[in-house]
């Protein structure tokens, strides 16, 4: 399949019906019982997915699913339905109403059929293969905002910071020590004890 860089088909998602969607500054991170094989947490929530495979006149497939759990490397999509593992979809959804979509190309990793007994949960795994238009940073954003944000303020108070006249300047040392502290530090960025 051909790797577009931009979706052709608009995101179905909108800001109004993503304001019912809209994350608490800090996303309650989902728990997992088993081994964690993923880099990124992943945060217990209700998002809409537009998917889509085919753009235009070839438009193959299309539906909107719900999330149950999100993370910047993927999602799991509640479903009724399967696509066979190892398709590839384009996605679309809003976190944000104040934010465009996040827009990305995802393969399908994983289905999952609830038991004779009902318990379990229903629906497949996404992986994000590319993501469009810098998007990746809403989603990134949504685990690293509230951090980032605290750490900006002290740093940004501090006399290093407010030596430096250009904006510029002062970004790049704030990128500086946010690095140096991320290698200098056993806690995790993205909420986990690297230990």
């Amino acid at each position: 399949m051909a790797t577009l860089k931009k979706p052709v088909p608009p995101p179905v998602v909108t800001r109004s019906t993503a304001a019912t969607a809209r994350p608490a500054h800090t996303p309650q991170l989902d728990p997992h019982d088993g081994p964690e094989h993923r880099q990124f947490p992943r945060a217990k929530m209700t998002v809409p997915f537009r998917l889509w495979v085919g753009e235009g006149d070839d438009l193959r497939f299309e539906a909107t699913l719900r999330s149950g759990n999100v993370s910047v490397s993927g999602a799991f999509l509640e479903s009724t339905f399967f696509l066979p593992v190892g398709t590839e979809v384009r996605a679309s959804f809003a976190l944000d109403p104040e934010e465009d979509p996040v827009l990305a190309r995802a393969e399908i990793i994983r289905t999952e059929s609830a038991g004779r007994d009902g318990q379990g949960r229903t629906g497949f795994a996404l992986r994000f293969v590319e993501f469009f238009e810098q998007s990746e940073v809403t989603l990134a954003r949504l685990f690293l905002g509230a951090r980032l944000k605290d750490f900006a303020e002290v740093y940004l108070a501090s006399k290093r910071a407010r030596s430096l006249t250009s904006e510029l300047d002062r970004c790049v040392d704030a990128l500086a020590a946010w690095e140096l502290q991320k290698v200098t530090t056993t806690a995790s960025p993205w909420g986990e004890s690297t230990d």
